[in-house]
Parts: structure tokens; sequence; C-alpha cells
């Protein structure tokens, strides 16, 4: 089920868009008034679509736009702009608040159906790999990391998950947790991706095991971004009474209550240069060993190797 969330101060267009897909089973139609953004930003749905002529001033479709984009859960949600006007600088203007796509009124039913399944389309394709975040799984990962090696350029390799996720799972249930597992997603692919300079990559290794391919030397930025954002929101999805104590309890498998602190995220990071690494295999075992290493430190964290050649075992940022 794809949620397509209409902000439409007056319901025109609303009505009209649930009438278009009333036999589109696969599709939620809902509409919120601009005043209820924070509401729709909430549900982080699949697509917004704003209709321009409705919205009340001072707020504007470019206020909203922006407010939309600097949502975390939202910052790479399609937003499909309905523009009251066909003037181009205007349309542009709109397309530059990183809008996938801005229609014209009057609207022909088909061009707004189909607009909307392609879109739709796009989503699924893009999220064929892994059905909870999005991200290319395993085989997609693998043949990332070869493409990379084989290119015999510099870039680093970033192995990321969650601290204290099972205590989570086994408090709050797997349904919140796997909230916990999208919002990392979301978390990591911003910051990996936000330089449109370098290409990237993020992939979903399954449960809380994530990499990241990073281009140039802005990977321990990256890293610093994401515990920063991470920290901030993961409190959300505890009660406040487990947030103010700074652990949950669990019991054991003896029947005795242990204390698990928040969830955190730790990330291992190598940088793969020409001559250390001969296969993709050896860099997720240095990959392994670095997460290993971060693992041991209390909180969120990051820990680099930064050797130049191949050695047994990975060590803090160590410098040959």
């Amino acid at each position: 089920m794809k949620d397509i969330y209409f902000l439409d101060d007056n319901d025109t267009i609303l009505k009209k868009a649930k009438k278009i897909f009333e036999k589109e089973t696969g599709l939620k139609i809902e509409g919120f008034k601009s005043k209820e953004i924070n509401s729709v930003l909430c549900k982080a749905p699949d697509v917004i679509i704003i209709d321009e002529k409705s919205i009340a001033k001072p707020r504007g479709v470019i206020s909203l736009c922006k407010t939309i984009r600097s949502n975390i859960d939202n910052s790479k949600t399609p937003i499909v702009v309905i523009s009251s006007s066909s003037d181009t600088a205007h349309i542009v203007k709109i397309l530059k608040e990183d809008v996938e796509l801005c229609l014209c009124e009057p609207i022909d039913d088909e061009i707004l159906y189909y607009s909307i399944i392609n879109i739709i389309r796009l989503l699924n394709s893009n999220r064929m790999i892994s059905p909870l975040t999005g991200l290319p799984g395993n085989v997609q990962i693998q043949a990332e990391m070869k493409k990379r090696l084989d290119s015999h350029k510099k870039y680093a390799m970033l192995y990321l998950d969650l601290d204290n996720f099972k205590a989570y799972n086994d408090t709050y249930g797997f349904s919140n947790g796997d909230e916990i597992i999208k919002y990392t997603a979301r978390v990591i692919t911003k910051y990996v991706t936000d330089d449109s300079s370098h290409d990237n990559f993020v992939g979903h290794i399954g449960g809380d095991d994530f990499v990241a391919i990073v281009e140039g030397d802005n990977y321990e930025k990256i890293c610093q971004s994401i515990i920063t954002e991470f920290d901030k929101g993961i409190i959300k999805y505890f009660t406040n009474e487990d947030v103010e104590r700074g652990f949950i309890e669990v019991e054991n498998r003896k029947g005795l209550m242990e204390q698990f602190p928040i969830v955190s995220i730790s990330i291992g990071v190598v940088e793969v240069t020409n001559d250390r690494f001969k296969n993709v295999l050896e860099i997720g075992e240095a990959g392994a060993a670095v997460k290993h290493l971060a693992k041991t430190i209390w909180g969120s964290t990051y820990v680099i190797d930064r050797r130049k050649h191949r050695v047994e075992k990975a060590m803090k940022k160590i410098d040959n």
C-alpha cells in the first residue's frame, strides 16, 4: 500500500484524485490542510502532492517544499506540485526546491493519473531490493564493491549497525524495531548521498546492518553527521520514562532484569587504496573487525582503519 497525501486547503484536487484513483486498491489517498503539515511529515507518506492554488498565503508552495525537504523523514519523499501558473520562471523556481514534478492547471484527469502512477512505478523500481528500507541488498552491494575496487580509486567503506537493538525489539516489539531500521536507513542515505559531486552508495545488508561507499575525503564528516542526527531522533522511538532513565530493562533467560542503554549506532570505516586489498572479501573482513572495535565503545561512535597495506587485524585509527 502506497500512501499519497494531498496538501489541499479547499479539497478541489483531492476530490478529483479520489475519483480518478478509486479503483486503485494499492493506493491510499488522504487529504490535509497546509496548516497540518507537521502531521503529514510525522506519517512519512510515499508521495506528497501540493495544490498551489489552494495554499493560503503567506506560507505558499515554496515554503511548504522547504519544510518538507528539511525534515529527515521526508527529505527524499517525491513531491508533485499542481501549479496555478504556467509561467516558466515560476515553475523553475518550484522545481529548484527538489520537486520531482510540476503540473500546470487546468490539469487533465489522465495526465494526473499517469503522472502519479509513473512516480509509484519508479518508487517500486528504486526500492525493489529491500521492502523495508528500499535500499540495495547483498547482491548489489557485492557488485558495487567489486566495481569500485576494480576502478583503483581511493574511497572509504562504511560498515554501520545498531547497538542494543535486540533488547529494543524484545521490549517494544518487531514492528517498532522496523521503524527504527527505516529511520536509520533515512539518516544514512541523507548524509551519504547529500554530495552530488560524488557517486556515493548506500546498501542494506539485512537486519540492522548497513554499508556505504563514500568517495573523496569527506567520510569522517559524514560519520559525524549520521551520529548527530541519529542520536537526536532515536529518542522518539522510546517512552519518555525510558529516555529519562537512559536505559530499558529486559528480563534475561535466568529471569533477572538487565539494563540496556538507548539504541546507538556504531560505524567502522575502512579506507580502500590501490594496493591494500585483493578482493571484496578482504575489505569485508577488515570492515567487520573495525566495526567490532567501534561496538566496544559506549554510545554512538565511529572508528577508522587508515592503514595503507594489507594486515591481519584492524585497529583504531592506525596510520602506517
